[in-house]
């Protein structure tokens, strides 16, 4: 039986960051990282994002991704808000790239989508890299959907708002993904 891919800490994706940064094409595979941990995509869905799922009608990075149904599992279209860090990535990728309409978010060499199992590959390599054991391309998502639960009390938000920012049809699928806190077991215990 395999192991769920292993939820990062914070201090590991801020290396994990610095790492692909020095990198080349650390541009593209900073926002690689970020539509990973940020926004919780899978990697068929970072190897087919298209800027047209990203920018507003002006040209500019929007306030949100359009996930769209032909890039997502089960075909099951889905709009992600963009967090800040992430925008950021994208604004300067963009300009580096002299600001395109349309085409591949992630290029790969050949100036082409990147294929899902390229994405996979690259996060594998990356992980051996730095000796991240347990991590797979799922880490990032696994991380988005940990944290975003273990945040909704402060957001106002419910499971139910996970789910959907996952593009999951069912929420015991999401619960999943859902990593334990045993630190915040043990609180919760102290304060029935």
């Amino acid at each position: 039986m395999s192991h769920p891919a292993r939820v990062l800490e914070h201090a590991d994706v801020r290396r994990l960051i610095r790492h692909v940064r020095a990198l080349r094409h650390a541009s593209r595979n900073h926002v690689i990282v970020l539509l990973s941990f940020k926004a919780g995509l899978r990697a068929c869905e970072i190897a087919g994002l298209d800027w047209s799922m990203v920018l507003q009608p002006n040209g500019r990075v929007g306030d949100q991704l359009l996930i769209a149904g032909s890039i997502a599992k089960n075909g099951t279209a889905r709009h992600v808000p963009l967090n800040g860090e992430l925008k950021d990535a994208l604004r300067i990728l963009h300009t580096e790239l002299q600001r395109p309409r349309s085409g591949p978010v992630i290029r790969s060499e050949r100036g082409t989508h990147m294929r899902p199992r390229s994405i996979v590959n690259w996060f594998a390599a990356t992980y051996a890299q730095l000796d991240l054991a347990g991590c797979s391309s799922h880490s990032g998502r696994r991380t988005f959907i940990t944290r975003s639960a273990r945040l909704l009390a402060r957001s106002g938000g419910s499971l139910r708002d996970v789910q959907e920012l996952a593009g999951h049809r069912h929420l015991t699928t999401t619960e999943r993904y859902i990593q334990g806190d045993r630190d915040a077991q043990r609180r919760l215990v102290r304060l029935v």
